[in-house]
């Protein structure tokens, strides 16, 4: 019998230690966070695009959007940089890094914009999440004022609503690998106010971009607008671009060269009125800052 109870005494404190470890073990894996794919794009813009990525929490972000001239124009005007510039200044904030509220003031149709972006989904680095998808959603108001009022009698923008258009995209991006990623922004548009009879109120886009990393701080980046048809008879083409970023710090600083004259998401991918064929195109930068507020 002492043989008996010295083997329960030796055996049963080793079999409860052995129990608790195990159950340690399977809640430490029960609770295990997920890992969460960084930096699929370096900006919140690829090029004209929005990218996927928002500001962190409590980031506000500050961006200048710059487009020259048509290089084709010529020597008279270096090549475009002699013209008048396109310009957009914007702000956005995220008090949570994942809702961002942003507004900005474009040159080009004296545009004010005013947009919400929000994190939907994140992908994981097991892939048990394979992609990663931001919702974006903007409304753009003109100021301008309608130059043929007093000659045809009526204003076109009498009504304030006439100067609203919307834009709503869903964006689905994926992180192949720590150098290479790609995102399509299925996007939906709504003017308010067309120009002609015949003029479609409603137009579809897919956006196609990517990115290379090739060093630590660099990447090339690409985009392509590929409009569902056509919505107005006048003659527009699709968007592209072909960027280089560079990260410095709190900076991102992309420079690219586009054929898109507007930076804002109805401008540019329905209102494209020049064409890579004929050398339409224009270089242009964007320089972000994040500022961290707490």
């Amino acid at each position: 019998m002492k043989k008996l109870f010295y083997l329960l005494v030796f055996f049963f404190p080793v079999h409860v230690f052995a129990q608790s470890d195990l159950d340690a073990l399977s809640k430490t894996d029960s609770v295990k966070k997920k890992e969460y794919v960084y930096a699929t794009f370096k900006g919140t813009r690829v090029i004209n695009f929005e990218s996927v990525e928002v500001p962190g929490k409590h980031v506000l972000e500050f961006i200048i959007q710059h487009r020259f001239g048509n290089i084709n124009s010529g020597i008279n005007n270096f090549f475009g940089f002699d013209e008048g510039a396109t310009i957009r200044f914007g702000l956005g904030y995220s008090y949570n890094g994942r809702l961002e509220i942003g507004i900005g003031r474009t040159s080009y149709q004296k545009m004010v914009d005013g947009y919400l972006k929000y994190r939907l989904l994140r992908q994981t680095t097991d892939n048990s999440m394979p992609v990663s998808v931001t919702l974006f959603g903007s409304a753009y108001c003109t100021t301008l004022q309608d130059p043929n009022a007093e000659q045809n009698g009526f204003n076109k923008y009498h009504y304030f609503g006439d100067r609203m258009s919307y834009v709503f995209q869903p964006i689905i991006a994926k992180k192949f690998s720590s150098k290479f990623s790609m995102q399509l922004s299925p996007t939906y548009i709504h003017y308010n106010l067309v120009d002609s009879i015949s003029d479609k109120n409603d137009a579809f886009v897919l956006g196609i971009s990517g990115r290379y990393k090739f060093t630590n701080r660099m990447a090339i980046t690409f985009e392509y607008g590929l409009r569902y048809k056509s919505y107005t008879e006048q003659i527009y083409y699709n968007t592209m671009g072909i960027g280089w970023d560079i990260e410095t710090g709190g900076h991102v600083f992309q420079m690219f060269v586009t054929n898109s004259t507007g930076i804002v998401d109805p401008q540019f991918m329905t209102q494209t009125n020049t064409s890579w064929q004929n050398g339409g195109i224009r270089i242009g930068f964007n320089i972000s800052r994040a500022f961290n507020i707490n």
